[in-house]
């Protein structure tokens, strides 16, 4: 019995050294991004194996540790204003693709701090590569997994092939006396709008739209450029590039939208015959309602909305994520591109994964196979731009477990020299 005193000590010590090797690396990590805690799951030892029908008071021989668990609790969000460092809030791991320690493949991580390296890859510290769905050139995104790539290059310009015109014209307007004249629209058109475009090298330029009324429910519209930047130019003069007609039914509603002339501009040094779609809602004749986009009610003629879809070069300046980890390449002439979505990794048992140091877990037969998915899906958290998920460790209750452990360590050691000085007993009674 003395001997299995001292046996038990010995194997207490033991569980609280480790225990208490457990709680110091937690301590240290206490501001280790995206660290998830431990704690030592002790088990008591029985001197004797358990057999069928044997009495249930079984003396037991000290204690050992059965295991330690990760505790993958939410840690807190600190935002840091940057824009590529990422959280997560909720379940999920973000994956990284690379090399630790001589082993390649996929790297599961709750630390985001995440940078653009020099080849345009969104990688973290360790210089390991942000998997994700890349973008393709239709918007949607790829349905397998690869390295996240942003476009850091300068985006070329983007000539302008479309515009769009929300109008209301005011249906008590009469028609002008004068005939129509692109020398003098002021005086021989009713309304205007004037609207940035943008030829294939990216130069802007601006065309003019003077709406005339030429009857009951009808409008003529004009399209008109500076002579100044056309080929063959024309100083001091307007070109018009353009022309069609409107007509509304006796409720507003736009009718039909008949294209005499389509749009097309030779602008100076730039592609020839630029073509620009002119779009004004969808009319009641093409199987819409009229009322999207420009109608003719009795209320002063303006332009709600107006956009059209050409740009100039820009330089990259940045990234944006969104809640559904949709990364965007932002530049400099006000574009955004799709990059592509994060991936974001799912496992059946979080606890099960095996710990590969540099803030990285990689998956085990315990953990399951990763479920790879989007940010917001499945039960995936959703992502935190400009964020970091802190450790999830309480200083304060570390703290009391250390105490605890000392405690126990030091009750455990009294044991041993207790069952010690018995021992001695024993001998000096013999002597």
């Amino acid at each position: 019995m003395v001997l299995r005193a001292m046996y038990s000590g010995v194997s207490g010590l033991r569980a609280e050294g480790e225990a208490l090797g457990v709680v110091g690396d937690n301590i240290a990590n206490v501001n280790t991004v995206g660290f998830k805690g431990q704690r030592v799951i002790f088990h008591d030892v029985l001197g004797h194996s358990i057999l069928a029908g044997t009495a249930s008071a079984l003396p037991g021989s000290g204690v050992r540790v059965g295991g330690i668990q990760q505790l993958f609790t939410q840690g807190s969000l600190a935002n840091t204003g940057v824009s590529t460092d990422l959280a997560l809030n909720g379940d999920g791991f973000f994956v990284v693709k690379g090399d630790v320690s001589g082993v390649s493949g996929n790297f599961y991580t709750r630390a985001g701090q995440f940078v653009i390296n020099n080849e345009g890859y969104l990688t973290n510290s360790s210089n390991l590569q942000v998997q994700g769905y890349a973008a393709n050139p239709d918007g949607t995104f790829a349905a397998g997994v690869s390295s996240l790539k942003v476009p850091t290059a300068a985006l070329p310009p983007n000539a302008t092939e479309n515009m769009s015109i929300t109008a209301n014209l005011d249906s008590s307007a009469t028609t002008p006396t004068a005939p129509w004249d692109a020398q003098d629209p002021s005086n021989t058109s009713n309304f205007s709008s004037s609207m940035t475009v943008y030829d294939s090298l990216g130069n802007a330029h601006s065309l003019d739209v003077y709406f005339r009324k030429t009857g009951a429910n009808t409008w003529d519209y004009h399209v008109l450029a500076s002579g100044d930047e056309v080929t063959p130019p024309a100083p001091g003069t307007n070109v018009e590039v353009g022309a069609g007609s409107l007509t509304f039914n006796t409720s507003g509603a736009l009718d039909t939208v008949t294209a005499t002339t389509p749009v097309s501009v030779d602008f100076t040094g730039a592609t020839a015959g630029q073509a620009i779609t002119l779009d004004f809602g969808n009319p009641i004749s093409g199987g819409g309602t009229g009322l999207d986009g420009t109608t003719q009610f009795a209320s002063p003629s303006n332009v709600s909305a107006q956009s059209q879809d050409g740009y100039s070069s820009g330089d990259f300046s940045g990234v944006t994520v969104d809640g559904q980890g949709v990364v965007m390449g932002l530049y400099t002439n006000g574009q955004k591109v799709a990059v592509g979505q994060l991936a974001v990794a799912k496992f059946r048992s979080n606890e099960g994964l095996g710990r590969a140091g540099q803030n990285l877990w990689i998956e085990t037969r315990e953990s399951g196979t990763s479920a790879m998915g989007t940010a917001g899906s499945g039960g995936r958290g959703a992502v935190a731009a400009g964020a970091l998920e802190g450790s999830n460790v309480d200083l304060a209750e570390e703290f009391v477990g250390l105490i605890q452990h000392q405690r126990s360590f030091s009750a455990n050691s009294k044991t041993i020299t207790t069952a010690d000085e018995m021992l001695q007993e024993l001998i000096n009674i013999k002597r």
